[in-house]
């Protein structure tokens, strides 16, 4: 009923078309999950009565912790449980909550410091505000798809070597690996939620790619940033790791050579993270980019999100930005791997790469040291393209 990544000390949750055609709210235990619409008790019954993780993410801490200690022995009678399993191939994987908002940051400053000497080469690569706080921008919660969806490549204004601005599908469509965090207990309004309430509000973790077409991207972006190039599709993964699942996976953050204002420090409460994550092209595995080498954390992320007195809620996704270390095998991005595309990729079959073609599969994959011992594994996200 098991396998290594995904056993009892993981169980992430999603929401899936059942065999009975209706959707469920479940857990996942090695290849086959468990349907909480199905097995919850009358006092649990009523979070997972419309198939989705909206109302258990709402519930708070205690009952996200009551839960967990729930599947946890309802997984221990394997009789009594197998009427509540199903191979995951029998069902379909949907979105598993309602995206609220969406924001994604830029927090690795390998990522941040390739990307400025690409685009700025006469420059600093790091603009002087980078090291001071956590730099993010606000995305399209509406088109944020589960792992899986078709990725249509997208159309916009871009402008070529001549200083002629066109239109037309992306030529430069791009990949950004990320982990992604999801919202469970809101805040209120005008109430910052400092670094030592982060585990009180984020519900867990799922791997993220955030599609960009840089070449729309380049066009658009001076002065108010990401627009078009971003917004047409962020794929996410269809289970959600809870914050539990990862206690052994918490490491300090990196040296910082810049202090930072009192709502970012951090030191007491660390939340860095040892993830492995891979990036695989078309059965290709190109890269490992390392989250534990973020400059910023996920903790600081909310903090600086929400110090303005901007509120959260349930559902609420916030993404750390692509994750790349100092080497060149743990980029990942094309933009980077590539170098803008003076450096294409070949692969395994021949075939060269600087950004996406149509018919291109990207997977996301991740693992994390395991509560006990191992390691576990994030729900893989993938995405094809489609032409324009």
């Amino acid at each position: 009923m098991t396998d290594d990544l995904f056993d009892v000390t993981n169980l992430p949750y999603g929401s899936a078309i059942w065999r009975d055609g209706r959707r469920h709210a479940v857990v996942r235990i090695g290849s086959a999950a468990l349907s909480l619409t199905m097995a919850a008790p009358s006092e649990f019954a009523e979070l997972f009565a419309d198939g989705t993780l909206d109302r258990l993410l709402a519930a708070g801490r205690q009952t996200w912790t009551d839960v967990r200690e729930l599947v946890m022995s309802l997984l221990g009678d394997e009789a009594a449980v197998q009427v509540y399993l199903a191979p995951l191939s029998s069902i379909e994987s949907v979105l598993p909550f309602t995206v609220a908002d969406y924001v994604d940051f830029y927090a690795s400053e390998h990522h941040a410091t390739n990307v400025g000497r690409l685009f700025r080469p006469d420059e600093e690569p790091l603009k002087p505000n980078w090291k001071h706080l956590p730099v993010g921008y606000h995305g399209r919660a509406g088109t944020v798809v589960v792992s899986g969806t078709p990725i249509r490549r997208p159309q916009g204004q871009t402008r070529g070597a001549d200083g002629t601005v066109g239109f037309g599908p992306s030529r430069r469509l791009d990949i950004e690996a990320e982990l992604g965090f999801v919202i469970g207990t809101p805040s209120r309004l005008g109430d910052p939620v400092p670094v030592a309430d982060f585990a009180e509000h984020v519900f867990g973790v799922c791997l993220v790619n955030d599609w960009s077409a840089r070449d729309i991207q380049a066009w658009e972006y001076v002065p108010l940033g990401p627009f078009l190039g971003k917004s047409f599709a962020t794929s996410v993964s269809a289970w959600i790791t809870p914050l539990d699942a990862l206690a052994a996976a918490r490491v300090p953050a990196p040296r910082r050579d810049v202090a930072v204002l009192p709502y970012l420090d951090d030191s007491a409460h660390p939340w860095g993270l040892d993830i492995a994550v891979e990036v695989w092209l078309n059965g290709q595995l190109i890269s490992r980019p390392p989250f534990a080498g973020m400059y910023w954390t996920p903790a600081q992320m909310l903090a600086h999100l929400t110090v303005n007195g901007a509120s959260v809620r349930p559902g609420d996704l916030f993404a750390s930005g692509t994750i790349s270390g100092p080497g060149p095998d743990e980029r990942g991005s094309l933009l980077e791997l590539s170098w803008g595309g003076a450096e294409p990729l070949t692969l395994d079959d021949g075939a060269v790469r600087t950004f996406l073609q149509d018919g291109d599969e990207v997977v996301l994959r991740a693992t994390a040291p395991g509560v006990g011992g191992g390691r576990i594994g994030l729900g893989d996200v993938s995405g094809h393209i489609l032409p324009s």
